[in-house]
């Protein structure tokens, strides 16, 4: 459903936001957490993990993830 662009954006502002809670139960750095995002039809969903979890690795891409906004709108690439 996302590109790798947005699933590092929204897994950056996950990771910050849990970090800025300060609570005493999290890590100081790297949380762990997965977040599954349900689009509007059954087969559109997305699971957002931590980017230090692909360090040293490259996350798995689709070509239609990668395109599909630009396709969905109409725009011309």
């Amino acid at each position: 459903m996302f590109s790798i662009e947005e699933k590092a954006g929204i897994a950056a502002a996950v990771e910050k936001l849990l970090l800025d809670l300060d609570h005493p139960e999290m890590p100081r750095e790297k949380p762990n957490f997965s977040l599954r995002v349900g689009g509007k039809e059954g087969w559109s969903w997305a699971i957002i993990e931590p980017n230090w979890k692909y360090i040293g690795t490259k996350p798995t891409t689709s070509h239609w993830n990668e395109e599909a906004r630009t396709i969905m709108k109409g725009e011309k690439k």
